[in-house]
């Protein structure tokens, strides 16, 4: 890991403080994408392996990731899986027994319990909490039935309904928009460090989530918030 990409910079001391904590959804207030991907594998009886060469030959093929157009509501989930598996020469049909490809994914989905308690309690101690999130149109039943979206977040960006993706920089202005907050006061929670960075150079800090504990002390630390950087009892990664 290269020194310093874990983290935001702290804060220098006429900084203003930071009072919003943004997270990301998938990866962070659920289970790794390793374990989707192995759980959808079983499912469905293609190897690991040979999906992440399907979504690869598919991305060479169009030129773009099936995945990023689908989360900007681009494409629909059966072009998606229509790209993805011919490149397998798989019948759909076959593969996902007649399912919606987002039900045979979900799955391998488990939200993030300890995370999500933790933001009740930064939500508790006076903050806001915001979501910004890659994520799919044909998905949003299950994602939203899988978390207390009303009680969490004060505000929701979502990238297939705003047409535009982490880490385009577009996505992060909208974020602070619909805050109506300084950027300096923003902090971000995001597994991938490419997002962390855009983040950043919108003028936010941002945090690059490595598992459940390590968020929460680090998050705690940066928010001045002493009482919650203790680890989590479950202690999820």
């Amino acid at each position: 890991m290269t020194p310093g990409t874990r983290t935001a910079t702290a804060a220098l001391p006429d900084a203003p403080p930071i009072t919003t904590l943004v997270c990301d959804y998938g990866g962070v207030l659920t289970n790794p994408l390793a374990e989707t991907f192995a759980v959808f594998s079983d499912s469905t009886g293609i190897p690991v392996e040979d999906l992440q060469v399907a979504f690869g030959r598919a991305t060479r093929r169009y030129g773009v990731s099936p995945m990023a157009e689908l989360e900007i509501g681009a494409i629909r989930e059966d072009e998606l899986v229509r790209r993805v598996l011919s490149e397998l020469d798989t019948d759909p049909g076959d593969v996902l027994r007649g399912l919606p490809f987002g039900e045979v994914w979900f799955r391998g989905r488990r939200t993030n319990e300890d995370l999500t308690a933790f933001l009740r309690t930064v939500r508790a101690a006076g903050h806001r909490v915001g979501l910004l999130t890659n994520n799919v149109r044909e998905w949003e039943p299950r994602w939203r039935a899988a978390l207390p979206v009303a009680e969490l977040f004060d505000t929701v960006v979502d990238s297939s309904r705003e047409g535009v993706r982490k880490p385009d920089p577009e996505i992060y202005r909208r974020l602070v928009a619909r805050l109506d907050a300084v950027p300096a006061t923003v902090l971000f929670l995001d597994d991938l460090e490419e997002n962390c960075a855009a983040a950043r150079a919108q003028g936010m800090h941002a945090i690059r989530f490595d598992s459940t504990d390590q968020a929460v002390r680090d998050v705690g630390r940066l928010m001045d918030l002493p009482a919650l950087t203790e680890e989590p009892s479950g202690g999820t990664s």
